[in-house]
């Protein structure tokens, strides 16, 4: 990752679970963190299962695994209420987390998106498109940990991917870790704070 220092990096992070990951590599590079507003659209009737992601940005972008609805014999219209109320969700806790600070401008930039592990890489797949169509010249991903799966698709659209492992018996992101309670709210506010140098 210390190849980037010199790029004028921004390190983008994907709530929550993301950030703590994130924060570490911002300071490590001395590059700005800044989240983006993302959620997972679950199937109707199994919101553990991803189908899709929306992405927030002027014009929230929605991406959906085609393959996966048609299986499923999902519709653009069937998941049209869970993107709703997904994309309520997603713009609440970005004016929480910005607190009416604009977000980074990401055009002409390197942009290392950080997460705290890919286990289908839909989500991720939805960030780095979006990003792209911001604008960034480089799109970079840093996880601890990911599926080979995720790994091989998540290859097709960023430039580059740092992953510290991917085992064939990848079951779940929270498997590799000693603790994986979730990130709160109040943990994602304080480590953008610092990361910013405001007082927390």
């Amino acid at each position: 990752m210390l190849r980037y220092r010199t790029s004028d990096p921004i390190v983008i992070a994907l709530p929550r679970g993301g950030v703590p990951v994130a924060f570490e590599i911002a300071m490590m590079l001395g590059a700005p963190l800044e989240t983006i507003g993302v959620r997972k659209i679950g199937a109707p009737n199994q919101p553990e299962l991803g189908v899709g992601a929306i992405v927030d940005g002027e014009q929230p972008q929605v991406v959906l695994d085609e393959a996966l609805c048609a299986s499923l014999g999902l519709r653009a219209a069937d998941v049209q209420p869970i993107v709703q109320r997904e994309q309520e969700e997603m713009r609440r806790r970005e004016a929480m987390y910005r607190a009416g600070r604009p977000p980074l401008e990401v055009r002409g930039r390197t942009v290392i998106v950080v997460d705290d592990g890919i286990a289908t890489g839909s989500t991720l797949r939805a960030v780095l498109m979006a990003l792209r169509g911001c604008g960034a010249s480089r799109v970079v991903v840093a996880v601890p940990v990911a599926s080979p799966e995720a790994l091989r698709q998540v290859r097709q659209i960023a430039d580059d991917l740092v992953c510290l492992h991917a085992p064939g018996w990848f079951r779940s992101v929270g498997q590799f870790y000693e603790d994986f309670s979730p990130t709160t709210d109040k943990e994602v506010i304080r480590l953008l704070d610092q990361s910013r140098g405001a007082d927390v």
